[in-house]
């Protein structure tokens, strides 16, 4: 008899591939555990073991905000140009493809209505999935877009930043979406009506440098990376370590440089009753 017989499987039991096993499993990127993604998503991509807060896209965002099927997109036909024929290791165009292949969407910001809780309001959410959710021209004119629609019905503006920064392949035309963006919130403050800013992981660059901080309330999810320039370019340029947690929410918490830490699963009714209670006060 064969002995290796007494120990083998049936053929037709199902063969689970390393790609479909791994799909199934989320690893922590803070407390190294490894979870069942269904757990995981039920908990909005939050840790259940630690707390930390996963990066998502901008379908799980509008899902976890919105009163359901309210959302309304606006603007999803704009895309980019390449004005200045801009070549790196790849071409700016070929980058656009790139991230058009990967999340289905031509800029990395959508804009559009929402619905929370019964309260209406206009929104942005960066997409770090496309190009890093940098800002180049057709992002700033989602951002004025969406700051004139709250200005037409009266309502509060959010925009949810997840960003690298400026889009460097498109030089000067993006550096002045920071000022085309700030002077279109100082229009929407004019009109006295409220800006909510909530800042997630990562904002950086000229986002955290413009419209990211000029919220009238700015709200931090736990963890998030939030600064201008990065950690290592700062310690070289002052030539001394930074502090534990530098560019981290809590730090910029307790610095004063933003108003509150929100856990995702309580962010829709936080941004909610914030707009119910600045939408009385104006």
């Amino acid at each position: 008899m064969n002995l290796l017989s007494i120990f083998s499987f049936s053929s037709d039991k199902k063969q689970v591939t390393k790609n479909e096993s791994s799909s199934h499993w989320v690893k922590c990127k803070s407390c190294h555990s490894l979870m069942y993604y269904k757990e995981v998503e039920n908990q909005n991509y939050v840790c259940p073991k630690c707390g930390f807060h996963l990066r998502i896209g901008v379908k799980e965002r509008i899902k976890l905000l919105e009163d359901e099927g309210t959302f309304v997109e606006y603007d999803g036909n704009l895309h980019p140009v390449d004005p200045l024929k801009f070549v790196d290791s790849k071409t700016y165009i070929k980058r656009i493809e790139e991230g058009f292949a990967k999340t289905g969407r031509k800029s990395s910001v959508v804009s559009g209505e929402i619905v929370m809780n019964g309260v209406s309001a206009q929104i942005v959410i960066f997409d770090f999935g496309f190009m890093g959710g940098s800002l180049g021209s057709v992002e700033g004119e989602k951002i004025v877009r969406a700051v004139n629609r709250a200005i037409e019905k009266k309502e509060g503006l959010i925009i949810l930043s997840a960003s690298g920064g400026a889009r460097m392949q498109e030089s000067t035309y993006s550096l002045l979406q920071m000022s085309k963006t700030s002077a279109a919130l100082a229009k929407l403050a004019n009109h006295k009506l409220p800006y909510i800013s909530v800042l997630t992981d990562p904002t950086m660059g000229g986002v955290s440098a413009s419209f990211a901080t000029l919220g009238d309330i700015i709200i931090a999810e736990p963890g998030a990376l939030i600064g201008f320039a990065g950690q290592r370019v700062i310690e070289q340029t002052i030539g001394s370590a930074l502090p534990d947690g530098f560019q981290r929410a809590e730090f910029l918490l307790e610095k004063g440089s933003v108003d509150m830490i929100v856990n995702r699963n309580e962010l829709k009714k936080t941004i909610s009753d914030i707009l119910t209670l600045l939408n009385k006060a104006a």
